[in-house]
């Protein structure tokens, strides 16, 4: 019976010189090149590189034979054979206790938490900034245009709502499939699949973009027809039909951010972020007020900010040697397979959306209350602002999402699980800290919004439920960024509905 092992030369060394009874045992010298990357991770060792242990031994020896095929695994399998393990353990390395031993078998130690902490903390970081620079893009463009007057602001939301719940959380949700693909590409170290991965989502998320270009284009005939006053489905349609332009720069943006995202590069992304935001205040500012496009001035500067986000990340993957190794010719071959992404597009998308949709729901809800105004004013603070600290749970599990999808399709589940606890405790850390610093702050939180103490007032009574949702919205952000790596996004998707 042949057995191999992956060993260090430091222990293997002894092992060999002192051989139990009854087994011949023989030590494979690696090449120079195997030699120098003995300090790296099994997993980026390739198998003709990897010193083995190779020994014969009689059936009768070990109750438990493990064979192996030819090529050497490439981690350490767990030892079977008890003279083997006795003669490679004892005296060579210390005895973990039994604590060290338990915590290490749930979480990977306390040393291996650490380092995925250190991990995670540098992509969540960036990725919480990238949110919040990009969800203030449009939220400049509200501040502008409310400065037009009650009109123009009305038809802006109204819009600016309906494009959210057609267009953008739909393509948000169909790239977030590239979270599984790329991800778990990029840790099988199949680097070209992530360019083709890319291709594809891109291609796909434009054709989309042609049907909705049409509904937008006829928004304001549609709020005539449900009954929406004739002014302010003008003022929206108008609105609507300008913002055509950052849909499709939007749906070139979002894979390419997946997959810089999937090799943890952070840096181009805040980069095109902050450049956006950077420019878009100006921008829109001259589109709004000198241009005499009025909020169709807004609409446009959305869309050529967009625009310029893609230039900045289209470049940087062209241009950069990060992205070498990941950068795929653009081929007929490249394209092919759709199905395969869409098998994970659409229920990410359903997610993404059922998200986005319960959110828009109750402020449509919120005008059947007996005082409409009121509600609806207070419901829109409390909205906004989980809106706008849910960016905190969504930076967490787009980083979670990164670090298990690698880990997975490194063929290490282990570190995914380390990934996953690790993430949870910041998840839990970051919503009670959240939580509770809003509470403290209930009285005067309302007049960050409003002036008038009956809507100050109102937000002051609601602040406990919204503590409890942001808990809640938290734990479930950085859950459904886990689940999109792991290719089980369905089943999240079913929970939301």
């Amino acid at each position: 019976i042949r057995y191999t092992f992956l060993l260090s030369s430091p222990v293997a060394a002894p092992f060999c010189a002192s051989a139990p009874s009854g087994l011949s045992c023989r030590c494979a010298r690696p090449p120079l090149p195997a030699r120098r990357a003995l300090g790296r991770p099994p997993s980026r060792l390739s198998a003709a590189a990897t010193p083995v242990l190779a020994c014969v031994a009689p059936a009768g020896l070990c109750p438990r034979p493990y064979s192996t095929p030819r090529r050497a695994p490439t981690r350490l399998p767990t030892p079977v054979c008890d003279p083997l393990r006795s003669k490679m353990e004892e005296g060579l390395l210390p005895r973990p206790s039994s604590e060290e031993r338990r915590w290490a078998g749930v979480f990977g130690g306390f040393e291996g938490m650490k380092e995925e902490a250190g991990r995670l903390g540098r992509l969540a970081a960036p990725m919480v900034a990238v949110t919040v620079a990009q969800y203030l893009v449009q939220v400049v463009s509200m501040m502008l245009v409310g400065q037009l007057g009650e009109l123009a602001l009305s038809g802006a939301a109204i819009a600016t709502s309906l494009c959210n719940v057609t267009g953008f959380s739909l393509f948000l949700g169909m790239a977030s499939g590239l979270d599984t693909l790329c991800g778990q590409a990029f840790g099988a170290q199949q680097y070209q699949k992530l360019g083709s991965h890319t291709y594809k989502a891109i291609l796909t998320l434009l054709l989309v973009c042609i049907p909705i270009s049409f509904l937008w284009a006829s928004m304001g005939k549609f709020l005539s027809l449900i009954g929406q006053d004739p002014l302010i489905s003008r003022e929206a349609g108008k609105y609507a039909a300008w913002m055509i332009p950052s849909l499709f720069a939007f749906a070139t943006s979002q894979p390419l951010a997946r997959f810089l995202q999937a090799q943890s590069l952070t840096f181009p992304l805040l980069l095109g972020s902050f450049a956006t935001l950077c420019l878009h205040v100006p921008l829109c500012w001259v589109l709004v007020f000198k241009s005499g496009l009025g909020n169709a001035g807004a609409s446009l500067a959305i869309g050529i900010s967009y625009w310029v986000n893609v230039l900045i990340l289209g470049l940087y993957v062209y241009y950069s040697s990060s992205c070498k190794a990941t950068r795929a010719p653009v081929t007929r071959e490249a394209f092919q397979n759709v199905n395969e992404f869409l098998r994970l597009a659409i229920p990410s998308a359903v997610m993404i959306c059922l998200e986005w949709w319960s959110y828009e729901l109750l402020i449509l809800m919120s005008g059947l209350l007996p005082n409409p105004q009121l509600e609806t004013s207070v419901l829109s603070i409390c909205l906004t602002t989980i809106s706008t600290l849910y960016a905190i749970p969504y930076g967490i599990g787009a980083a979670a999402s990164t670090r298990v999808s690698n880990e997975l399709g490194a063929g290490n589940p282990r570190g995914a699980q380390t990934s996953v606890c690790v993430s949870m405790l910041v998840a839990v850390t970051e919503a009670a800290i959240t939580s509770l610093t809003l509470f403290a702050m209930r009285n005067f939180w309302g007049r960050v919004y409003s002036y008038v103490d009956e809507v100050v007032t109102y937000v002051t009574k609601l602040a406990p439920l919204v503590c409890i949702s942001i808990v809640v919205d938290s734990l479930q952000g950085v859950l459904s960024g886990i689940l999109l790596s792991t290719m089980v996004n369905y089943i999240f998707s079913s929970s939301l509905f």
